[in-house]
């Protein structure tokens, strides 16, 4: 059963909403208020003087949110102490701390993380205001859950079609149409796309959406119920699809092809596809005619694939969750703030008007635009139960080690026979 937020957290988003509707001061953040003084404001110390914000970030991120704290150390008279972690352990470490009154006020961490994060307890909603409408709808929704935002967007990140012109001039609009270019060009690999012997849902899922086939049925605001949607006639086609693509043997679907080989054949020439998104960027530096393009449909519908959202989150624990709250809204929210971000991870950034500077660059623009178009992987603590049975089954289709209609069924029956028992 699902827990909810502790009454602190609750206490927290009262607050901050409060704040909201009073004074449009870009300095409110005192954890305890006070009312404003008579005399010159020369004379009032800083806003947050004598407050102190610990933040967890990743080696990626240090220097962009050390730049932002430092104009906040400056303007507010906080304190502001940033704390290197490995970003893998980062989860693991946030939900065990916070829960002892230990970790930090704000964490980095990625949207998906949000389901268990919430049910646990540990994040508190964040209150953006007006400044909600400044952000790709796409980031605010992923971080959004019952109707709360609790986290504060900077990068949207999805997969694409990544084509090299040199091999394919034109972008194919089917599958189909990939695999004939990527044979006329004579290259060992028609198209590249990741799986492994464990399969590869995650890169797959845009090939799958194109047959009709969300993983979860979704509200009308976009958000994800836990009712699985993708069973049935349109699961089983991409299913038999799967195993046809498997069957032909030519190197297009292949549990051969891991991660590291797929970006390593691409990166020498040996195909002019790959589907994949920009962390793969710094692996391809030495093809400078690259293009980004929307990934061809399978089935015949629309190939969305899900995007991801990198953000930060504030502790329900936090004892000053108002001094956090206006560093994450007025100064990690900033054109300049967003697009350091940016240039640190290759990620299209999730304030709208820094997105569009960044998209100056085509490859950048590319993957944004189809960012805008994708579907937010789904948080909702539900869909840890779905990953474990999803990538094999498909993996064991490709192969030919699992009957497509069969092992498809029986992955949905396992998949809801977990969300029963959750």
């Amino acid at each position: 059963m699902r827990r909810s937020i502790p009454v602190v957290a609750a206490a927290i988003g009262l607050a901050l909403t409060m704040t909201a509707c009073s004074s449009g001061s870009s300095n409110e953040g005192d954890a305890t208020p006070t009312a404003k003084p008579t005399t010159a404001a020369t004379t009032a110390p800083p806003a947050g003087a004598g407050g102190e914000l610990t933040i967890w970030v990743d080696e990626t991120r240090k220097p962009a949110v050390e730049a932002a704290a430092a104009a906040f150390e400056k303007e507010t008279g906080a304190t502001v102490k940033t704390v290197l972690k490995n970003f893998e352990d980062i989860r693991a470490d946030f939900l065990a701390q916070v829960p002892t009154g230990k970790g930090p006020d704000i964490t980095v961490g990625a949207h998906d993380w949000l389901g268990e994060l919430t049910k646990n307890g540990v994040v508190a909603p964040l209150e953006l205001g007006d400044k909600t409408s400044l952000f790709e709808p796409v980031s605010i929704s992923a971080f959004t859950q019952d109707g709360q935002v609790y986290g504060l967007p900077y990068a949207i990140e999805n997969n694409e079609l990544i084509r090299n012109k040199d091999l394919a001039p034109e972008a194919p609009a089917t599958w189909d149409d990939a695999v004939k270019a990527g044979k006329a060009a004579k290259t060992e690999f028609p198209i590249l796309i990741q799986t492994g012997e464990e399969g590869d849902p995650y890169t797959y899922y845009p090939l799958q959406t194109s047959f009709g086939a969300p993983v979860f049925a979704q509200n009308a605001d976009g958000s994800y119920k836990p009712e699985l949607a993708m069973g049935g006639a349109k699961g089983e086609a991409f299913a038999q699809w799967l195993h046809d693509q498997g069957a032909k043997g030519d190197k297009v679907l292949d549990t051969a092809v891991t991660y590291d080989i797929a970006v390593d054949a691409f990166a020498k020439g040996k195909s002019p596809f790959i589907i994949g998104g920009p962390w793969m960027l710094d692996s391809f530096k030495k093809l400078p005619n690259l293009s980004v393009d929307p990934i061809p449909t399978a089935g015949g519908e629309a190939a969305q694939p899900f995007v991801g959202v990198q953000g930060f989150y504030v502790s329900a624990q936090s004892k000053n969750a108002l001094l956090a709250n206006d560093f994450l809204v007025n100064y990690m929210s900033t054109d300049e703030a967003q697009t350091a971000l940016y240039k640190a991870g290759n990620r299209p950034p999730a304030l709208i008007s820094a997105a569009q500077a960044a998209s100056s660059d085509p490859i950048t623009a590319g993957f944004a635009a189809v960012g805008k178009t994708a579907v937010p992987m789904p948080s909702i603590p539900q869909m840890g139960s779905v990953w474990q049975f999803w990538g094999v089954t498909e993996a064991g289709i490709i192969s030919g080690k699992l009957d497509p209609k069969k092992g498809w069924q029986k992955m949905i029956t396992d998949i809801q026979g977990a969300l029963d028992a959750s």
